[in-house]
């Protein structure tokens, strides 16, 4: 599998981006998501997404020029439409939106309809944390995968919900979890590289676990019943409670903000009607609750305690949420960003269509 440097694979998105007709500020908000989101280990969100945008942009879905815009703005809030572009410059320019309130009102809430994909969340909290701000994120979800508990049809998307709080000594605290057992994105990676999933991610119509990439691929994109299933799996595990959070951040994410609610909508849909994904964006300034320096102060002791729990394994020591990202983006910003040969040949054929020069290599 080839190792590639971030900064080809940076080129090479938004060269596509460019190709595509996407203006450079926009592209190039877009590519920092997408490389970032392949350095910290998140491989189903970032250069892979190409396929899937290609898609859009060939059905009509995409306005590629389209710039986000408030269209209500209040001292503690907002409504942005994001013009039916991609969701990563739309989450950016929530994100941001929503940290700059804050600094007026201590606390603020953005929510943005009209988008699309945007990628990993978690990307979007680094944004309020690096600002000093604890941030959240949720979104709903173009892809109706979710099987309620109890049910055999899906209902609802992976609904992923990003939570990020700075420290002083530490790295910021990171949660960046779908309320799905797992992403569909990840399944695709799975069967990129040919090897099966495990059981209890994905089930099919009559509720038998599915472990096949290729055939998870099937049930979750192709077939109507069947799917993925919440966090937490069976009821007996407590798959319910993934269910509920699903169906909040699809409350936060699209009915508070005006998107749409995919079973809801799907019957009526046209080709090339955009996804109407939403996104909501909340920014707490923790000065406006205490005096400056003692909420992070509190952070750090926090994380550092968690971090000294005595591992059942000494080999695997106890982590924060962040950890894992922050070392794997370490590994991947010294030895590359790993490309697996059918990912590859997908980025080969979307430059051919698109007349973007191939990057990845230089051969």
């Amino acid at each position: 599998m080839r190792q590639v440097p971030a900064e080809r694979v940076r080129r090479q998105i938004l060269g596509v981006l460019r190709a595509w007709g996407m203006p450079d500020d926009l592209a190039a908000t877009t590519a920092e998501a997408m490389v970032e989101t392949d350095l910290m280990g998140i491989d189903s969100h970032g250069l892979s997404m190409l396929m899937m945008y290609e898609s859009f942009r060939e059905a009509g879905q995409l306005d590629l020029a389209a710039r986000p815009r408030a269209v209500l703005d209040l001292p503690a809030t907002a409504l942005v439409d994001g013009g039916a572009n991609l969701g990563h410059p739309v989450a950016d320019f929530c994100m941001r939106l929503a940290v700059e309130k804050a600094r007026a009102s201590g606390i603020a809430a953005v929510g943005a309809r009209n988008s699309h994909h945007f990628g990993a969340a978690g990307h979007y909290a680094r944004i309020a944390s690096s600002a000093g701000m604890i941030g959240m994120i949720t979104s709903s979800a173009r892809t109706v995968l979710m099987v309620p508990t109890r049910g055999t049809l899906p209902l609802l998307g992976a609904n992923p919900i990003a939570f990020a709080a700075p420290a002083l000594r530490n790295r910021p605290f990171v949660l960046d979890i779908s309320t799905t057992t797992v992403a569909a994105n990840k399944v695709k990676v799975y069967d990129l590289n040919g090897v099966p999933i495990p059981e209890g991610w994905v089930v099919d119509e009559a509720g038998r676990p599915v472990t096949d990439s290729a055939e998870a691929m099937r049930v979750i994109f192709q077939e109507p019943g069947g799917g993925v299933t919440p966090l937490g799996g069976a009821e007996a595990t407590g798959g319910h409670k993934g269910y509920g959070l699903g169906v909040m951040v699809q409350v936060l994410s699209a009915t508070l903000t005006g998107a749409a609610f995919g079973p809801a909508r799907n019957p009526t849909r046209k080709p090339g009607d955009p996804d109407d994904v939403g996104h909501f964006f909340l920014a707490i300034d923790p000065r406006a609750f205490r005096p400056e320096g003692g909420f992070e102060n509190d952070m750090d002791a926090m994380i550092d305690t968690l971090r000294a729990t005595p591992p059942a394994d000494p080999a695997r020591p106890v982590l924060v949420g962040g950890d894992p990202e922050a070392a794997e983006r370490e590994r991947r910003l010294e030895g590359g960003i790993p490309v697996p040969p059918a990912l590859e040949a997908h980025v080969r054929a979307i430059c051919g269509r698109s007349g973007a020069r191939y990057e990845l290599s230089d051969d």
